[in-house]
Parts: structure tokens; C-alpha cells; sequence
């Protein structure tokens, strides 16, 4: 009888033992999603919400799960989702934030529980410098300095001596001021005011006036989103008449709406997607970014592509390469898992997004080069291909 009860012991051992297996081997891949779908930035975080609806429930036979939660455009609130996803939902990976305030703010989370984090925030300094923390962290936008690079090109091009800034009075404006100082000076373009504003800021008189003083050739407005029409609007209505620039943070159609006919005839760089329609057959990306739009808009209706879906898209296309790849090394849920899958984000080739060819490396965590930008032009109300 005893050997009866130990033989029974072991089979129901073992039963448990295969079934804990099978139910690891069919565990959901878990992707945590954290957006500015309210708050300054929800002209932003509104089309990437609806493109992580877009993105594929199954990768390599294996089910995945979107838990998607809205920040507010707010940092502290930012952090709280991050912790909220990985220690109560278990997630296997990041999505998020919008903005670049709240992805700084995240990249401690994600290093001290290893999971990797994909942002959607464009500044460099969320994956540069390069170290233990940032090794964790990956991101779709361009950076801020390929893109000041187009825009102090174009200024040098256009005859442009000195140019007044003002930005956003956070990280994304002091981001965009270091790398449009530095591109700035290697075209000889004098920098002459440097002023800041808040995203929910309801006036810069002063800062338009201490701008206009200056009499600069241009200006540029470091900012993202519908809150950047502001100072456009207030230099417009001071009868500021030189060149208008933008950053990349304004390309969606809310902006447009909001600014109206004070942004005509603004310059700015883009992704490729803004003007898909518009690129020569022989560009890259305008395959890969007419696909994500035809996507979009049979989901959302004509007219609603924005291009901050569009790093969400990207995001969605590299987990798509990397999942299969970490999945070899190990199930859903585990650390084995993450790990593998960071790597496997690392090791990106030649994948086309919507907005570029992305390329990791070790020491390079966004991957993009100039097929990622194009500059752009307002005229009459609607988003022009530069031909100059």
C-alpha cells in the first residue's frame, strides 16, 4: 500500500509539473502601454492609442496583450502606470510615454525591474548617453539632432544670419536647444534669444516681445503639439514677418487646426510619413509609410493619419521582429524572456517603418538615419514636401 500511495504521490507530482509547463508554454506575451491621451500633449497620445488598437493580438502563434492606461501628460502619473503595469499586470515589455518628461522619467522603472521600454518621445537624451539604465530603453522618434540639423541646414540655405528660440520649459525645450545650438553653429547662425514657455501656458507676450526685439531672421519654436501654435500666433499678432520654423513635435492635423492661417508658409522636418503620398517612388520608407497609413485610415477614416501614431506603429513593428527571436530563448512572464527580447530590440536590421530604416546597435538605440526625414512646408492650410 505504500508503495501504492508514493506511486500516486509522483503522478500527481508530475501532473502538476506538465501542467504548470503548458500553461507557461501558452502564456500571453503581456505589452504594457503608457500614453498622453489627456493633457497638453493628447493631440499626441489620442493617434497612438488608436494605433496600438492596430497592432497584432498574435505574434509568431504566440497571443499578445495591449493593457493600455492614459498618464495625463503628467510624469509622477507616468511612473505610477509603469509601476502599476509591471509589478500588478506583469508585463513584458514597455510602451510609452508621449512625451519626453515622462519617458525620462520612466527609464528608472524599466532598468531596476529589466524590462525593456520602447519610447515614443523624440528627445536623445532618453537613450543617450548610452549606459546601464538606457541599455533597457529604446525609442521610434528621430532624434532632435538629426532634425535641427535639417532645420539649421535649410535656415543656412535661405540665407538666415540669426534666429530667436523659445521652447517648451522642460526637457523637450532644453533638449531641442542644445541640438539646435550646436547645428546652428556649424551653418554660422547666431543664436540671439533663448526664451521658455509652459505647455499650458495662456500667454507669452513678454517672450515674444524680448524675441522680437532682437530682430532675428527666423524664429523657431521648440514645442509639440497644439500648444506650439501659441507663440506663432502671439509673434504673427506682434507683426513679426521673417521665417517661421518648427520642430517635428507639430505634425499632426490638430496643430494645423488650431494655428490656422498664422502658420502659413512655416518650415519644419518630418517624417516621411507626414507627406507619404507626396515622396518619390525611388525614397525608402514610402512603401512601409503608405502601408501604415492605408491602415489608419481604413480604421479611422481619410484624413486622420498623424504622424505620433506613427512611432507607435514603428514601435509595434519592432516588438513584431524581436518577439519571435526572444521567444527561442524563453516563455512570456520570465526574465529570460525580457532579457532576450532586449537583446533581440538591439540586434534590429533593416526594418521599414513609417517613419524610417531602423538599424540598432549596443550603442544606438533609435536607429534612424536621414531617410527619416524630409523637411515640410505649410501652404494653404495643408502639410507641402519641401522641394528646396
Amino acid at each position: 500500500m505504500q508503495l501504492v500511495w508514493r506511486w500516486m504521490g509522483a503522478a500527481v507530482a508530475a501532473t502538476g509539473m506538465f501542467a504548470a509547463m503548458a500553461g507557461a508554454a501558452h502564456a500571453d506575451v503581456k505589452i504594457g502601454v503608457t500614453l498622453s491621451a489627456t493633457g497638453p500633449a493628447a493631440s499626441l497620445g489620442i493617434p497612438e492609442k488608436n494605433t496600438v488598437a492596430l497592432l497584432p493580438k498574435e505574434i509568431a502563434g504566440q497571443k499578445v496583450d495591449y493593457i493600455v492606461l492614459d498618464d495625463a501628460t503628467d510624469s509622477t502619473q507616468a511612473v505610477k502606470n509603469t509601476r502599476k503595469l509591471i509589478s500588478e499586470d506583469h508585463v513584458d515589455a514597455l510602451l510609452g510615454s508621449t512625451v519626453v518628461p515622462n519617458s525620462l522619467a520612466m527609464i528608472d522603472v524599466a532598468a531596476e525591474t529589466s524590462t525593456p521600454m520602447i519610447s515614443m518621445a523624440a528627445a536623445a537624451s532618453i537613450v543617450e548617453p548610452m549606459d546601464a539604465k538606457r541599455a533597457w530603453v529604446f525609442k521610434t522618434p528621430q532624434n532632435d539632432q538629426l532634425m535641427a540639423e535639417a532645420i539649421a541646414q535649410h535656415m543656412a540655405a535661405h540665407g538666415v544670419k540669426t534666429v530667436a528660440f523659445i521652447g517648451f520649459a522642460d526637457a523637450y525645450g532644453e533638449s531641442w536647444y542644445k541640438a539646435f545650438g550646436a547645428a546652428a553653429a556649424k551653418q554660422g547662425i547666431k543664436l540671439v534669444a533663448n526664451e521658455r514657455f509652459a505647455r499650458n501656458d495662456a500667454s507669452v507676450t513678454g517672450q515674444v516681445l524680448k524675441m522680437v526685439s532682437q530682430h532675428p531672421d527666423a524664429v523657431l519654436i521648440a514645442g509639440a503639439g497644439t500648444p506650439a501654435a501659441l507663440p506663432q500666433k502671439t509673434l504673427k499678432e506682434r507683426g513679426y514677418a521673417g521665417k517661421y520654423y518648427q520642430t517635428h513635435g507639430i505634425a499632426n492635423n490638430d496643430f494645423l487646426r488650431v494655428c490656422g492661417k498664422d502658420c502659413e508658409g512655416t518650415y519644419l522636418p518630418a517624417g516621411p510619413l507626414l507627406v507619404a503620398d507626396q515622396l518619390p517612388d525611388t525614397n525608402p520608407v514610402k512603401q512601409s509609410a503608405l502601408a501604415y497609413k492605408a491602415a489608419y485610415e481604413k480604421a479611422y477614416g481619410a484624413g486622420s493619419i498623424s504622424t505620433f501614431g506613427g512611432h507607435a506603429w514603428d514601435a509595434g513593428l519592432l516588438l513584431q521582429h524581436a518577439i519571435p527571436v526572444a521567444l527561442k530563448a524563453g516563455q512570456p512572464g520570465t526574465q529570460a524572456f525580457r532579457e532576450a527580447l532586449r537583446k533581440a530590440l538591439e540586434g534590429t536590421r533593416d526594418v521599414a517603418g513609417a517613419h524610417g530604416i531602423f538599424n540598432m546597435s549596443a550603442s544606438d538605440h533609435a536607429g534612424l538615419d536621414q531617410r527619416a526625414r524630409v523637411m515640410v512646408q505649410i501652404v494653404g492650410g495643408k502639410w507641402k514636401l519641401a522641394g528646396d
